[in-house]
């Protein structure tokens, strides 16, 4: 098979998705607020695009009824301008390790009910002592993170981004193209 590929174009397959991956953000937090002052917010959210039918709308109601279920705060549902889905768990701040964990969920679930492709991104929030915003973003079709610091009047952080990418690269896999860095103006939960 492999011979062939490179015969007919040579095209590599693009990097599979691995939700452990997530598992690795509250080792990330520790080094963010070490290194740089920034601590979790206890906000994080899931992106996804919403397929039609009964098969997705169960499994999405499913995956919040489970979330809801803990006794924790609710799970929130909203759908931005552009028609995507977000899920926005929230949590103390100390609890970052349980606010992965139901990120993960959410993500194993839809993926494990065979609409992973819907998948696109899941953000973990931070904050430090002058306000500013941070949000490390996990890209689930590339199974990397970026961060991505928004300011007001749609801006960016550039210098806080690169600042917060040298300081994870240990940590987290961080993606190397910053053509994929989106701006995520107005998500959930930053």
């Amino acid at each position: 098979m492999g011979f062939l590929k490179n015969v007919f174009g040579g095209r590599s397959d693009p990097p599979k998705a691995n939700l452990d991956n997530l598992f690795a953000v509250p080792g990330a937090a520790i080094t963010l607020e070490a290194a740089a002052g920034f601590k979790p917010t206890g906000v994080a959210s899931v992106c996804y695009r919403a397929a039609e039918g009964g098969a997705f709308a169960t499994t999405q109601d499913d995956v919040q009824q489970l979330l809801d279920s803990d006794g924790g705060p609710k799970v929130e549902r909203s759908t931005d301008s552009f028609g995507f889905t977000w899920l926005v768990c929230r949590r103390d701040p100390s609890e970052v390790s349980e606010l992965v964990t139901e990120v993960h969920a959410v993500n194993s679930s839809l993926e494990n009910a065979g609409f992973g492709p819907s998948l696109l991104c899941s953000v973990v929030g931070f904050h430090d002592a002058a306000g500013r915003r941070l949000a490390l973003v996990y890209l689930y079709k590339q199974g990397t993170f970026y961060p991505f610091a928004p300011q007001d009047g749609d801006r960016r952080d550039n210098a806080l981004e690169i600042q917060a990418r040298g300081v994870l690269t240990d940590d987290l896999p961080v993606e190397a193209e910053l053509g994929r860095w989106m701006a995520l103006w107005g998500a959930p939960g930053l």
